[in-house]
């Protein structure tokens, strides 16, 4: 991800999440050392994106989503097989998420992936849902 990508990232942030990231956060993501951002594209179109925090041995996916238009054809499989890859490659030993506990459809994909629930984190949203934490050994 580079910061010409971010219109279109925070178009699909803000159609994906009731409390979307700012322009100004993903723009400050992508000076972080630690974080990886990747965006997936369809011909020249922005249709999605995943992040990752790496540290050590452990990543921690930040924020992951595919533009509506695009859900449930395959592109988000292949996009967080291509950061599970990434996180691998860089001698990752597991990797962690948070996802809202009610958000099924994505702790159905997580799980097909091998992420299992490990806890959870109480009033972990702005707007006091509770987060689901998942992990995944690599």
């Amino acid at each position: 991800m580079h910061f010409q990508h971010l219109p279109y990232v925070v178009a699909i942030e803000k159609k994906s999440f009731k409390h979307p990231w700012s322009y100004s956060l993903f723009l400050s993501e992508l000076s972080n050392k630690i974080a990886h951002y990747f965006v997936a594209f369809l011909g020249s179109r922005v249709i999605g994106y995943v992040g990752l925090w790496i540290y050590l041995r452990e990543a921690h996916i930040t924020t992951f989503a595919i533009h509506p238009e695009f859900r449930r054809k395959g592109y988000g499989t292949k996009l967080l097989h291509y950061a599970l890859e990434f996180a691998k490659s860089k001698g990752c030993k597991e990797v962690l998420l948070e996802v809202r506990v009610s958000n099924q459809v994505a702790q159905a994909l997580y799980r097909r992936f091998g992420f299992s629930e490990i806890g959870i984190r109480k009033v972990y949203y702005s707007d006091g849902e509770d987060a689901l934490v998942m992990r995944k050994s690599l």
